[in-house]
């Protein structure tokens, strides 16, 4: 099991670990900072021990660490882990973002999520909408704007699994379940979103900035997608 360490504090951009394996062009330590490509959102890129991780993902309990080149490290080897931290706080003020925007639908329409894309660049968020068009988009980018501006805060908890299922509005997916957990993770944004989810976010939703849409696209029966990014 990989001890992870963006759950603990998601601010930590460098870290030191120890070296479990090397399988490949991958490695898996036993910590690690860098998130895992998972839930929509993209991986954590940086480097380990000077040298490029071009890409995370998990396998079970296991963080596997991608390389651009050949890995020299061994089983029990000593080696930092630094983060691209711009790139990393992209993705944290977007996908608080995308739950402020999830939060604004689902309460202004009772629209749940179908799919999502969080990318340090632009971002999506698919609803099970009949309609969808630039005008509401506007006007649900202006209400989750007004909400990002008050300063909120954003924690997170675990709780379990049968309770998490019983409380109205954690779970905001259309067609997924959540992870077959005994226990999940919950990350709750003060009065204005709590669900279940396992990524990464802004400790206040000033971080945030100002939200901004890009376009709407239908995306066939009752599927609408809506992009954004931050400035």
């Amino acid at each position: 099991m990989t001890r992870k360490l963006y759950w603990e504090d998601m601010y930590a951009s460098r870290f030191e670990a120890n070296v479990e394996k090397v399988e490949g062009m991958r490695v898996v330590l036993d910590r690690t900072a860098f998130y895992p490509r998972g839930g929509g959102l993209v991986s954590d890129v940086g480097t380990i021990g000077g040298a490029l991780v071009v890409e995370v993902t998990k396998e079970g309990e296991e963080v596997f660490h991608q390389m651009e080149t050949p890995p020299t490290l061994k089983p029990g080897d000593r080696v930092e882990g630094v983060l691209d931290w711009e790139r990393r706080h992209r993705v944290m003020r977007m996908h608080t973002a995308a739950h402020i925007l999830s939060s604004v639908v689902n309460g202004e329409t009772g629209a749940l999520i179908t799919g999502n894309q969080i990318r340090p660049d632009e971002s999506r968020v698919d609803f099970n909408l009949a309609e969808f068009d630039r005008d509401k988009m506007a006007h649900y980018i202006e209400r989750v704007n007004a909400t990002a501006g008050r300063g909120v805060e954003v924690e997170s908890f675990f709780m379990k699994r049968e309770e998490a299922l019983a409380t109205p509005g954690l779970v905001k997916l259309a067609n997924a379940a959540p992870p077959t957990l005994d226990e999940l993770r919950i990350v709750r944004i003060g009065d204005v979103d709590t669900q279940a989810d396992g990524g990464v976010h802004v400790r206040n939703t000033k971080e945030i900035g100002t939200v901004v849409g890009v376009k709407t696209e239908n995306k066939g029966k009752d599927n609408r997608r809506l992009y954004f990014t931050v400035r």
